[in-house]
């Protein structure tokens, strides 16, 4: 069997990209941007793993010109490049369970790619970049395998011109400066989806505080008292959250506050990005800061392996903002669903939440009648078995992938008897069912 066809191609919401011929193991990425000309000159070099004999290694690239490949430091048989796809025929077929390794040179002027969901990827801002990937938007920026459950380790170097400052996924290692342009290299040793990787670039303050976690704070200087306000909560919420969810999963975390107004805040790996518009310096966004936090333990440690099941990464981040509500003395989530409940029954009753759709993927109505499924379930278990089934969520597929069978499966075997079919009403038809 080699690597060639549909049955390896990627998730079924997202045909064309990805593909489960191999698993990358570490993505190296360096990267050189000039910011006023818009660009992006790389060096990724990908270590994998076959899963099958493979004798065509597939990259989702988008807008960039791959310029020389190479598979364990030799020139391929053939190179092919499309609108989003690098193809590369290696000398001989690679044989299953062999690791390979592939390096790119490429360039050009990056930008988003258009989707059912709008642009997605590496957009300019107004002086500066920022990465909002998610599902297939990490191609604009590097040669990836970018599907949900393909997940991977990350060293990135990032050289700009000074002045800007780069915040990229996991720890930062080293800075240097020279003739001008400052190179910035980060790593991320916990297992990353390609859409949750990310570089964020501005004229950006930078501070870091310790805490229960280390955060670092990317923002720039003239909000600084607004962002000190809005995030003065944000250890206690880490604290609430690593008592109700299990230890947080990453070494540390950070947030960036852009220059610009942004639609909607954005997660990444350990990360979360809020637009200028998101911070007022009256704690008037600690819902998204709630739900952005969230998602660390829901959606970027504990991954979906297939878009299908995104209500476990958005259900799961909705629910945790009513919970923190009522830890913070709020309206209760037991009130905050009841009302949402109420307003989802004036909607339309035709989606279905464990699998909308691709279109309807990012539908609201996912994220609230996620929550709501949730809710529905520690009604009927309890406080005691519903927080332990959190805990143990989180710790069976830490830094893992997992769907809704698991899901129900486990929520079963916490509780002590089946749950599939109060939970099918939920999550596989299409009627809202009565709140316990």
């Amino acid at each position: 069997m080699t690597g060639r066809g549909v049955a390896f191609s990627g998730d079924p919401y997202t045909p064309g990209v990805g593909t489960w011929s191999y698993r990358v193991e570490h993505y190296d990425l360096a990267l050189d941007y000039r910011v006023e000309t818009n660009r992006l000159d790389g060096v990724a070099v990908i270590t994998a793993v076959a899963v099958v004999d493979l004798d065509r290694i597939d990259l989702g690239l988008s807008k960039l010109k791959a310029s020389k490949v190479k598979v364990d430091g030799a020139r391929p048989a053939r190179v092919s490049q499309s609108s989003h796809v690098l193809s590369v025929r290696p000398a001989s077929a690679i044989p299953a369970g062999q690791r390979f390794t592939v390096q790119v040179e490429y360039g050009g002027r990056p930008g988003p790619r258009r989707s059912t969901w709008g642009p997605l990827g590496w957009e300019e801002l107004t002086d500066g970049v920022l990465t909002a990937s998610q599902p297939i938007g990490s191609s604009t920026w590097f040669p990836c395998n970018d599907r949900p459950e393909d997940k991977a380790a990350y060293r990135v170097r990032v050289t700009v011109e000074e002045g800007y400052t780069v915040a990229a996924s996991g720890r930062l290692v080293d800075r240097t400066t020279r003739s001008g342009r400052t190179s910035w290299l980060y790593e991320q040793d916990a297992p990353t989806s390609a859409y949750l990787a990310t570089v964020q670039i501005g004229r950006y303050s930078m501070r870091s505080s310790r805490g229960p976690v280390p955060v670092d704070r990317y923002y720039p200087a003239e909000l600084q008292a607004r962002v000190d306000v809005d995030l003065a909560r944000l250890d206690d919420m880490i604290g609430f959250y690593t008592r109700v969810f299990g230890p947080y999963p990453f070494e540390r975390y950070a947030v960036v506050v852009t220059d610009d107004e942004l639609e909607i805040p954005l997660e990444a790996q350990a990360m979360a990005i809020f637009g200028a518009n998101h911070i007022d310096g009256e704690h008037g966004s600690d819902r998204l800061i709630a739900h952005e936090l969230a998602h660390q333990w829901f959606g970027n440690s504990v991954g979906v392996r297939a878009w299908r099941d995104i209500w476990l990464n958005e259900g799961f981040a909705c629910y945790a903002e009513w919970l923190w509500s009522e830890e913070r003395g709020g309206p209760s989530a037991d009130a905050l669903a009841r009302e949402h409940h109420r307003l989802l029954a004036a909607a339309p009753q035709d989606l279905v939440v464990a699998d909308p759709g691709p279109v309807a993927m990012f539908d609201d109505r996912v994220y609230k009648r996620g929550a709501l499924t949730l809710h529905a379930l520690r009604r009927t278990i309890g406080d005691a078995a519903f927080f332990e089934l959190l805990r143990a969520w989180t710790a069976e597929h830490r830094h893992g992938s997992a769907d809704t069978t698991a899901f129900v499966t486990l929520a079963g075997s916490v509780a002590g008897r089946s749950l599939a079919g109060m939970l099918g009403a939920w999550l596989h038809a299409a009627a809202l069912p009565a709140l316990p």
